[in-house]
């Protein structure tokens, strides 16, 4: 693919480490001293290119739904920004983030950046040396931690449910970094491939017992197991003796356990004080008295009368009372030998065939009359008979013609209107 001119001659003699394409002719040349931003000619801006140095000292990112834009704050100048379509953000990431490891002297030369990983606020970039990991909004500054593989003494993997767990030993001390599952098995595959090949071994096995640190050079554990330290006492055999406080508790206690052992070996036949208050004396009255037993029966009786009475006036009225009112009682149910009840009016009535079919849900209704037809539409007032086989007039087609001309060169237009936009939302979408 050729280099655009303007690219070339901005160059100077550099040579391009790393190229992505943005959408369209626009292009990323990475260098090592610096990034390379092509834009070519379009509705928004003319062809340019636009340089940003390596030696930031801090690099962010701010990702949106369609673009995401690189931010590198200089020590001396002004920041730098460049936005690019979203969907290259990570092939953008990846070189860039190269470029400013060289350009602050964290790589050396030959040293190639391996992958860059994004974990929400945590960046791992794995290299061929080493393993450089931050932690912050920021992808990389200053903060950073590394790791070279010429230091690391261990390498496990924890599997977790959620996250797994790299376990890498530097020097005999143990750093722990979490990387969600989705993305744990690319991380410790390019790690140990990176490891391996930088200590020559094959596995994950020989790569421990190649750079597994020896006994001797183990730090010494201490004798005991289990420590308390300074602010908790050992326990005693003997006890310290019991205070004051604790000697009266100890004391009521005891005379508080006599006292119950007394009350209960007393004689359950022997009555107490409160038996004998209890007890009636011989002058009260007692229920079984048959005098007083009577007088509260007639009391009884005498409550219950007006009762009674009150509940045989809300009874409803005799047999005789019906009779008089010209209307027989209710019954549960009739029998044999019971007289026929006497018809009403309304089943007389019903009798009659007109209120039978009232009854019977049938209605006799008059039959509908249709209207009479408008006397203004008659038969001999038909519409008068066309030609079909006639030609239109001149004018007519006169008129189609121009018609249709008027709407090709709309769709010609709209058609012209549609490619414009759709080059605007292209530009848009490439971060211009």
């Amino acid at each position: 693919m050729n280099v655009p001119g303007i690219v070339q001659s901005t160059l100077d003699g550099e040579e391009i480490a790393a190229r992505v394409s943005l959408g369209g002719e626009d292009e990323l040349f990475v260098t090592s001293s610096r990034t390379l931003l092509y834009r070519s000619e379009g509705l928004l801006s003319d062809e340019s290119v636009d340089d940003y140095p390596h030696d930031a000292d801090r690099l962010t990112l701010s990702e949106g739904r369609r673009k995401t834009k690189f931010t590198l704050e200089y020590p001396l100048e002004d920041d730098k920004q460049f936005t690019v379509p979203a969907k290259a953000t990570d092939d953008v990431l990846h070189p860039v983030i190269a470029g400013v490891l060289n350009g602050n002297g964290i790589t050396n030369a030959g040293e190639t950046v391996v992958q860059t990983y994004r974990f929400s606020e945590l960046t791992l970039i794995i290299t061929s040396d080493r393993l450089v990991k931050h932690i912050g909004g920021a992808v990389w500054d200053e903060d950073y931690e590394e790791y070279a593989f010429e230091d690391v003494t261990n390498l496990a993997f924890e599997d977790g449910s959620v996250a797994t767990q790299i376990v890498l030993s530097v020097d005999g001390r143990p750093q722990r970094i979490k990387a969600p599952n989705d993305e744990a098995n690319d991380l410790r595959e390019r790690l140990q491939r990176a490891l391996f090949e930088y200590h020559d071994v094959s596995s994950l096995a020989e790569l421990n017992d190649v750079v597994g640190v020896e006994e001797d050079d183990e730090p010494e554990e201490s004798g005991s197991s289990m420590d308390f330290g300074d602010g908790v006492d050992p326990l005693d055999a003997n006890p310290p003796e019991l205070t004051d406080r604790e000697d009266g508790g100890r004391a009521r206690e005891q005379v508080q356990g006599q006292a119950q052992a007394q009350t209960q070996s007393q004689p359950q036949d022997q009555p107490t004080a409160d038996s004998e208050a209890q007890t009636p004396q011989a002058g009260q009255t007692t229920s079984s008295d048959p005098l007083a037993q009577q007088d509260q029966e007639a009391q009884t009786k005498t409550q219950a009368q007006p009762q009674t009475q009150s509940n045989a006036s809300s009874e409803p009225a005799s047999v005789e009372e019906w009779g008089q009112q010209g209307q027989e009682p209710a019954t549960g149910g009739g029998s044999a030998d019971s007289p026929q009840s006497t018809p009403s009016d309304s089943d007389v009535a019903a009798d009659t065939p007109e209120e039978a079919t009232r009854e019977a849900g049938i209605v006799d209704t008059d039959p509908i009359f249709e209207e009479p037809a408008d006397s203004s539409t008659t038969e001999g007032d038909a519409a008068p008979d066309t030609d079909p086989t006639s030609e239109p007039a001149p004018e007519v087609l006169d008129r189609l013609d121009a018609l249709e001309t008027a709407v090709e060169e709309q769709n010609e237009l709209i058609e012209r209107q549609r490619e414009t936009i759709e080059q605007l939302i292209t530009e848009l979408r490439q971060g211009r």
